[in-house]
């Protein structure tokens, strides 16, 4: 229920501030706004309250929100509106100039919101992010799919298309979107060059949890019930020190013996409160024991920058600026078939369940930022029933000096907006598919 009120509060919002922008637009140059609705009202509304010329309204269902601007065709596609005479207030009389800034006005205001949140979280616990540099201190680990595709356990990543991001979370990503990858591997620079396919393998298995910290400890953190671990009163904080006589530097060292061991019975060594004890146990046919290594907690390769003021809104006008870049460039990953990456855009059921299940505000403020830029892009995309949709057809009538007619801008709407219940309906359906086989395995 807690992810359930975070995705929640976080889309209520963004889509007030989204439509308030197409809102304070319109009466900027005097149009009529008729209603302003926090989520769709179709066939109802939960509540609603006309104040002046404008209803103000929650719909029941929670998929976005809209402005209805008098002389617009929008979602509402009031079409016997279109059939009268225009009028001085409606949007059809304003001039192109006006009307491309009213539906600008969204997104402006999501990047405003964007900028303001970093800006308020620099300036005060600080810029946070997950450092590169410490995260591989002892190299990088890879699971199956990682080591498949050319990377193995132990490797550093020198560079990724010439340079190296410092913030681990968007270097995994910019693996993912990359043309070249340099590494170090023992000492030796070795370029990987990862096809649109293997790129799919990745994204369709391990995602981007398919680089790991190293971890340089077999600390028990928990222990998997009626395993082999379990028989052989293995518990939770043994640090394991050998296997048959043989110690280990990394965990991956351990886990790749393991595998060759599959079906033996083998003597371990653990340290327990201090003393080092001495078990038997049996791998199983995986080749596995049965429990769960203790990673190194986020926080420890975290770097905290503390910033004045003055230094936050430069540095959030920076992470904005990037975060708008990477939109971009997973747009173009999801434009590859070969990559699969489509098959990972996700519904706000899909997000929620993303979300973590404590309710934490510095989290729901920096996902709110995240999410705040996605919108903006999304609803530059130049497709019928999004804001950059209408947005460019104003531009070519700006240019041309020919306005697309009423009759036809109904048609594009028509189609831009099945083309997106088509896509929301397929996200949608997947999401929920998914959960329903995830509680079923539950």
């Amino acid at each position: 229920m807690i992810q359930v009120a975070q995705i929640l509060f976080i889309l209520s919002v963004l889509v007030i501030l989204h439509e308030f922008g197409h809102y304070i637009t319109a009466k900027m140059f005097k149009m009529r706004v008729e209603k302003f609705y926090l989520f769709m009202d179709v066939g109802f509304s939960l509540l609603k309250k006309k104040i002046g010329e404008t209803e103000w309204g929650i719909g029941w269902l929670p998929l976005g929100g809209y402005v209805k601007i008098s002389g617009m065709i929008d979602e509402s596609m009031d079409e016997d509106q279109m059939k009268q005479e225009p009028q001085p207030w409606e949007f059809r009389s304003k001039p192109a100039w006006q009307r491309l800034i009213v539906m600008l006005g969204g997104i402006i205001v999501n990047i405003l919101l964007a900028w303001f949140i970093y800006t308020m979280m620099f300036s005060t616990v600080g810029q946070k992010y997950i450092s590169t540099e410490k995260i591989q201190k002892n190299g990088l680990a890879f699971g199956e799919v990682g080591q498949s595709v050319g990377f193995k356990n132990g490797d550093k990543i020198v560079s990724i298309d010439g340079a190296l991001q410092p913030k681990f979370n968007w270097a995994v990503i910019d693996v993912l979107l990359s043309n070249e990858v340099i590494i170090d591997r023992s000492g030796t620079e070795v370029k990987l060059n990862l096809t649109d396919e293997q790129k799919g393998e990745i994204l369709g298995s391990e995602g981007k949890n398919f680089i790991q910290p190293r971890i340089s400890s077999i600390y028990i953190d928990s222990v998997t019930p009626k395993s082999e671990a379990a028989k052989a009163k293995l518990v939770k904080g043994d640090i394991i020190k050998s296997v048959n006589g043989n110690q280990f530097s990394y965990f991956d060292v351990f886990a790749e013996d393991l595998k060759k061991l599959k079906n033996d019975s083998i003597n371990i060594v653990v340290e327990r409160n201090s003393k080092l004890v001495n078990l038997r146990a049996k791998v199983n046919p995986e080749g596995k024991l049965g429990f769960i290594p203790k990673t190194k907690d986020k926080f420890d390769f975290q770097i905290i920058n503390k910033l004045s003021f003055g230094e936050a809104v430069s540095a959030a006008v920076k992470e904005s600026y990037q975060l708008l870049v990477y939109n971009v460039k997973q747009f173009k990953l999801i434009l590859k078939p070969a990559t699969g990456a489509y098959k990972q855009v996700k519904s706000p059921i899909g997000i929620a369940r993303q979300l973590p299940d404590s309710w934490d505000w510095e989290f729901i403020w920096n996902f709110t930022a995240l999410f705040s830029i996605g919108l903006a892009f999304m609803n530059l995309l130049p497709i019928p029933g999004l804001d950059g949709g209408h947005a460019l057809f104003t531009i070519v009538e700006m240019v041309t000096g020919k306005k697309l007619s009423d009759k036809a801008a109904g048609y594009v709407q028509t189609g831009g907006m099945i083309f997106l219940l088509s896509l929301m309906a397929l996200t949608f359906g997947k999401d929920i598919y998914q959960l329903i086989l995830d509680k079923l395995a539950n």
